[in-house]
């Protein structure tokens, strides 16, 4: 072996900075689709998710069925119910792939909804504690902001949505410069 081949742990390094590297041009490309086009790479992210979830459902109705018709140990009111459910799966999935924008729109808005009942019992919860430890300012701080936000979340989850779509288009570009000046930064191992 020559002293001019790479070692195995400088071929490492270089993968693990290509990768970086890489990793943070697709984060800021990404990014940079969320903020140019945030209706558009939306719409398209939610229908992918709700095409997900729409084979998920199609594939555990089947499997309920299945279950149902071919189980030999499954009694008359269980292998009804398995019946009914798979039924009740595959009919939910059909209709979710027969309407993937309207199924994106409503993942999106129950995504939004459970955040912000989230941050509200967050909230509450740090408003509770607050006078249990060292800070009580910044626990009443934290907790009155929770529940600003929660509350603004629940009850304007369309407009949340887009806020939260774009903070995550924010994030993506930042953090995805900041990994490709890491990636540059790496130095290989002699």
């Amino acid at each position: 072996m020559s002293s001019s081949e790479p070692t195995l742990a400088q071929r490492a390094g270089d993968g693990l900075r290509t990768a970086i590297g890489v990793g943070g041009l697709i984060a800021v490309v990404l990014g940079l689709l969320i903020l140019f086009f945030p209706a558009k790479s939306g719409a398209v992210a939610m229908q992918i998710v709700a095409a997900v979830m729409a084979s998920y459902a199609l594939v555990v109705g089947v499997v309920y069925a299945g279950t149902a018709i071919f189980s030999r140990t499954l009694g008359g009111w269980a292998r009804t119910g398995h019946i009914l459910l798979g039924i009740l799966y595959v009919v939910g999935g059909g209709v979710m792939m027969a309407n993937l924008g309207a199924a994106g729109a409503v993942i999106a808005v129950f995504l939004t909804v459970t955040v912000g009942v989230l941050w509200v019992f967050e909230g509450i919860m740090a408003l509770s504690v607050a006078g249990q430890g060292g800070n009580r300012t910044w626990s009443i701080v934290y907790g009155v902001v929770s529940l600003i936000a929660g509350f603004t979340l629940m009850f304007s989850p369309l407009i949340s949505a887009v806020t939260l779509w774009l903070l995550l288009g924010i994030s993506m570009v930042v953090m995805g410069i900041v990994q490709v000046i890491r990636a540059f930064g790496l130095k290989p191992k002699a």
